[in-house]
């Protein structure tokens, strides 16, 4: 389990949608100071909350976010873009694009901050995951999540040699700017960030935040065909 209260912790893209849920959710479970990221980060009113710049696709921009948080012991692996087009559509330089944000990106920073959550007493790694980690018919957004979920499986085990939890977080849909022109129903990202505080503190593994996750994640014992959504 991971103590949430007095903690530090690193929100990736926590300035907007899931991320700034995430922000909130932690301080509000006693988080004493969180980072959060956005290339283009904007001033806050609160000053446990600390913007910095950061661009999940740059190594650099990894290593400077790595000196200026010394101090984390959680971290949020929450950035992520989304590519519209099918996979038999898309450009390659849209499939590395998202690859390299969605599953290359998190890993750096895993890599990143593996010894810093270790030397800081273990802490805890989370990566944000999705329903489409399990469901066919997303295009490379589902491909890339389903590579982020894989990734996840093999830090866990690695990482927590260290102490480090290691946290995936599923979920559907949810009411953000991303989905913004989507006509489903949505869940609300307060909701998933509560509820992944109450996984750090219970040591889960694994947080399915929706009945979308909780089916699709049952679904995978079953034919393929199943999985598709279109």
């Amino acid at each position: 389990m991971t103590t949430v209260s007095g903690s530090v912790a690193l929100v990736t893209g926590g300035q907007r949608g899931l991320g700034r849920a995430f922000a909130q959710a932690l301080l509000d479970a006693g988080a004493a100071k969180v980072y959060v990221t956005a290339r283009n980060p904007v001033p806050t009113d609160d000053p446990r909350l600390v913007p910095l710049p950061f661009d999940v696709t740059d190594e650099q921009s990894v290593r400077n976010l790595a000196l200026a948080a010394p101090d984390v012991t959680i971290v949020v692996n929450n950035a992520g873009v989304t590519v519209p087009a099918p996979v038999t559509e898309a450009s390659l330089a849209d499939a590395r694009t998202i690859f390299e944000t969605n599953v290359f990106g998190p890993l750096r920073v895993a890599q990143v901050f593996a010894p810093i959550l270790a030397a800081n007493g273990g802490g805890a790694l989370v990566d944000i995951h999705s329903v489409l980690s399990w469901l066919a018919g997303s295009g490379l957004y589902g491909a890339s999540k389903a590579a982020l979920w894989s990734l996840t499986n093999s830090l866990r085990p690695v990482l927590g040699k260290a102490g480090t939890q290691v946290l995936g977080v599923h979920l559907g849909y949810a009411d953000t700017d991303m989905t913004a022109r989507l006509d489903v129903p949505k869940i609300d990202p307060a909701d998933v960030a509560r509820g992944m505080v109450e996984a750090l503190v219970a040591g889960d593994s694994e947080y399915l935040a929706d009945d979308a996750s909780r089916w699709a994640k049952g679904a995978l014992s079953g034919p393929p065909e199943a999985l598709a959504i279109v």
